[in-house]
């Protein structure tokens, strides 16, 4: 795997530091460039709006401050932790949005994967009701995006793969990359399951699954047909629960496809994933 770049954003929390954890346990064998980010912003009260203009004031200094304080504080226990001569680390204490933050180091870096932690004890759910969590895997279409749940612990390396998809689209090589990077690097077993209509693929998701197979000839990958359940979450989850043994959700979001109707089921918002996966999010960017 050639030397990668990775963005940590930090909120300071216990769920954070989980993540750091989880990039620093994955990467461990490979040369990586580490950013670990916190953003802050100035609130919305009357007080803030009159100094939110005002870099210098002392309520801007002092939460700047503080951001550098305990960024500080994790790079510290990331040195003492992390044994690989070949991984750098950089801390960024930055005035923004977390989103606009991650989107311009992006860009200005190169990023390859941005890790991060989902919010609160309740696993996987937390993807999409973690506001934070949920706008960067909405917004940040142009990086992969991998979410940690709580109290995710990583054991023996990413040994299988779920990538869940609804043949919506010709797969290319570019947007399977980040899959295939990570299947390569662990000699993943990469499953590949369809959830949609149980009559059967039309010629046109046919065709995707053809292409799907060609991209992957130089990983160990399987098809695996699951019925579907009252809902496609609870068709996954019934997947990464099963005799797989899954360490890694993956889902390509392509638009009006398979991952924007995955969002728009209510129930995503109730039903926890108890197997408690990380889970990698691709868009087709280029």
């Amino acid at each position: 795997m050639k030397k990668i770049r990775v963005i940590l954003p930090t909120d300071f929390s216990k769920n954070a530091w989980n993540a750091v954890e989880y990039a620093l346990t994955i990467f461990k064998d490979t040369s990586c460039d580490f950013f670990i980010l916190n953003s802050y912003q100035i609130g919305a009260s009357g007080l803030s709006t009159k100094m939110a203009g005002a870099n210098s004031t002392r309520l801007y200094n002092l939460i700047k401050e503080e951001s550098e304080r305990e960024l500080a504080a994790i790079l510290k226990k990331v040195q003492e932790l992390d044994t690989n001569p070949e991984h750098t680390f950089k801390t960024l204490s930055i005035a923004d949005s977390l989103v606009n933050a991650i989107g311009k180091v992006v860009y200005r870096e190169e990023v390859d994967y941005v890790i991060i932690g989902t919010t609160g004890a309740s696993g996987l759910k937390e993807v999409f009701m973690g506001s934070n969590t949920y706008k960067i895997i909405k917004e940040i279409d142009f990086c992969p995006v991998i979410a940690v749940p709580a109290d995710f612990k990583m054991e023996n390396g990413i040994k299988s793969i779920l990538l869940a998809t609804g043949y919506d689209h010709l797969f290319e090589a570019y947007e399977l990359q980040p899959i295939l990077n990570l299947a390569k690097h662990f000699t993943s077993k990469l499953y590949i399951t369809h959830v949609g209509d149980v009559e059967g693929l039309s010629p046109e998701q046919q065709a995707s699954q053809e292409a799907l197979k060609n991209l992957l000839s130089d990983v160990d990958f399987e098809i695996v047909d699951i019925d579907k359940d009252s809902t496609v979450t609870h068709s996954i989850q019934k997947m990464v629960e099963g005799d797989h043994d899954i360490d890694l959700l993956v889902m390509i979001n392509h638009g009006r496809g398979f991952f924007e109707r995955l969002t728009r089921e209510p129930v995503i918002k109730k039903v926890s994933f108890n197997s408690q996966v990380p889970f990698l999010v691709i868009d087709l960017f280029k």
